[in-house]
């Protein structure tokens, strides 16, 4: 079963407030897309240890998303690349397509 983002924490940061909600969610929104792309430049250009601390970036996001197993998965492609692999990549894609699917919906 494919895990699907969700507010649940960010609800739970918020404690009901709103506003603050709202403010993680745009910082989200402006904040993902870019990190995002900087980690496709870097993967492309076989520059691993770059990529790695631009996924390092991403996976408070993707934790904050409520992706347990996505997470989990960004902390091992994460430590692949530091050693110049990336046989997680394909899973880290995935991942990252649905947190953007996710995002465009908020």
């Amino acid at each position: 079963m494919r895990e699907t983002p969700n507010l649940n924490y960010i609800n739970q940061l918020a404690a009901g407030s709103e506003e603050f909600k709202q403010k993680i969610i745009c910082i989200m929104k402006k904040e993902f897309p870019e990190e995002k792309d900087v980690f496709f430049s870097n993967f492309k250009d076989h520059n691993y240890k770059d990529a790695a601390e631009n996924v390092h970036k991403l996976k408070h996001k993707i934790g904050m998303l409520g992706l347990e197993n996505g997470y989990k998965t960004t902390v091992s492609f994460e430590e692949e690349l530091k050693g110049n692999k990336h046989s997680l990549y394909p899973k880290f894609i995935v991942i990252l397509d649905s947190i953007n699917d996710f995002l465009d919906t908020l």
